[in-house]
């Protein structure tokens, strides 16, 4: 919430909260007073079912969301001018891995989220934005109506690496390369389709002990945009 309105606080159409954050939520009423939108303090069983969840934390907002937009080729040059890596998911189904995902990646300081037009990929909702803690306020997401294409015009630009349980090379092992680096993650179960894996340019794997098969994909995320934002140094980016 504290996103919100640091960031975008005309989104923010109505407040609820309990008497325990009064004080936390002083200064959001009063921007809300001065935009004449209206905040209410409730008990918190009234606090529940305006939120449809248990899982508030003690203050609910109705907020604009910001837009999904749709992917333009037009802005993978400008992006890789700018060096920065881009993030992208391609059937991650669940929401809570979704926001878990994108509060790693502004954690590491990516801005750009592409999601892919699988059957199954998760938009952003009510769930994965209280995953996410603030998260999708602060970074971009795309939609990419046709993926495949999609990945033609990033590899102009940028270093396509997909996310494989196995078959791969650890982040660290990869050759140097000049273009920022974009980083698919696919479907918890399945992961990256065939046709995704065959437009990478390289696949990468996160070493284990082999005991498991396989990290969960939010896991997996921020071990490897970890070690992406470490490779990210090293170019100079």
């Amino acid at each position: 919430m504290a996103a919100v309105f640091a960031t975008a606080p005309q989104r923010v159409q109505r407040l609820f909260f309990e008497d325990r954050l009064k004080q936390v939520t002083g200064q959001w009423c009063l921007k809300l007073a001065q935009a004449r939108r209206p905040y209410r303090m409730v008990p918190p069983d009234e606090l529940a079912r305006v939120a449809g969840t248990a899982m508030h934390g003690g203050v609910v907002a109705l907020v604009e969301p910001r837009p999904v937009q749709p992917f333009d080729a037009r802005l993978a040059a400008q992006w890789a001018a700018e060096g920065q890596p881009v993030l992208l998911l391609d059937g991650v189904s669940n929401p809570h891995n979704f926001g878990a995902i994108v509060r790693t990646a502004v954690f590491f300081g990516i801005r750009r989220l592409i999601v892919s037009d699988h059957p199954g990929q998760a938009l952003p909702s009510d769930a994965s934005h209280r995953v996410a803690e603030g998260g999708f306020e602060y970074l971009d997401v795309y939609r990419a109506p046709n993926f495949a294409a999609a990945l033609r015009d990033l590899k102009r630009w940028f270093r396509v690496l997909g996310a494989s349980a196995e078959g791969g090379k650890p982040m660290a092992a990869l050759a140097r390369d000049k273009r920022p680096d974009a980083l698919i993650l696919g479907n918890e179960e399945q992961g990256l389709p065939k046709a995704t894996i065959a437009a990478c340019d390289a696949l990468v794997t996160i070493p284990g002990s082999g005991k498991v098969q396989s990290l969960n994909v939010a896991a997996s995320a921020a071990i490897l945009l970890h070690a992406l934002a470490t490779t990210s140094n090293k170019k100079g980016i």
